[in-house]
């Protein structure tokens, strides 16, 4: 109902364990102007488990892999029944801005992140033309 600045999120369909949410990359990184498709999908046991989050669109991300899969200590451990989905996805797009390239998914990404961020940025901006245009 009341959707975070850049997002949005809804049932595909008729079912209501199964969304389809977008994320805007935000200004001010290599995301920027690309649009990115995510498919949530929620457990019998929601909102004591959390949901599955998987991004359908690719990106150049070290919290992110190949097969769309999101690395985040929200959607593990640190999960809680009093997260909302506007927290989940305010925190989702945040890795736009702030990865955390000591948990990666793809350590070569991360290295690349810490060692070369003007390179690793690059790449992401031309993921981000590549697949999320």
């Amino acid at each position: 109902m009341d959707p975070p600045p850049d997002c949005c999120a809804g049932p595909k369909g008729d079912n209501l364990y199964h969304w389809i949410a977008t994320l805007f990359g935000p200004p001010g990184t290599p995301y920027h102007g690309g649009i990115y498709f995510l498919d949530i999908t929620f457990p019998s046991d929601y909102p004591f488990k959390p949901p599955k989050v998987v991004f359908t669109t690719r990106i150049y991300h070290c919290n992110v892999d190949s097969n769309g899969n999101l690395s985040m200590e929200m959607l593990k451990d640190s999960w809680s029944p009093a997260l909302t989905i506007t927290k989940l996805l305010l925190a989702i797009r945040s890795i736009f801005t702030r990865p955390d390239p000591y948990n990666p998914l793809v350590p070569s990404i991360a290295r690349l992140y810490l060692e070369d961020k003007a390179k690793h940025d690059e790449l992401a901006s031309e993921w981000t033309l590549r697949f999320a245009k």
